[in-house]
């Protein structure tokens, strides 16, 4: 069983930044392909941005040029740097994890474990 805890949230003005931290339990963390989703009220569940195991990164259309995602496996952690926040990046954000390689990156159905989320609230 994986656990995961996020941190960082909070609110900021636009053009600010936040960095979200996602702490882990497990001792295989680096064998974990990671992501992160956001949810705003009364919508889905969307994809902001994935980390395979082997450092392979992706990002939504969204976010790209603005978030990098990135971990320190030492620390069993995974960090999402938020750049240029805009008042459209309001949402609660999720750590997500999956030990298996099968599926894409951007699907909630594709991870196994999921953290309790931190809230971002971006004013203008």
């Amino acid at each position: 069983q994986v656990q995961l805890v996020e941190s960082g949230g909070g609110l900021v003005q636009a053009g600010g930044s936040l960095r979200l931290s996602c702490v882990a339990s497990g001792r295989i963390f680096g064998r974990y392909d990671v992501g992160w989703f956001r949810q705003a009220p009364g919508k889905e569940r969307d994809f902001v941005a994935a980390l395979k195991w082997s450092r392979e990164s992706t990002l939504a259309d969204s976010v790209k040029g603005r978030f990098t995602i990135s971990r320190d496996n030492a620390k069993n952690t995974v960090y999402l740097q938020m750049n240029s926040l805009k008042p459209e990046d309001t949402a609660a954000y999720y750590c997500a994890a999956r030990v298996g390689t099968i599926g894409a990156l951007d699907t909630v159905g594709n991870y196994e474990y999921w953290g309790q989320g931190t809230q971002v609230i971006v004013s203008s």
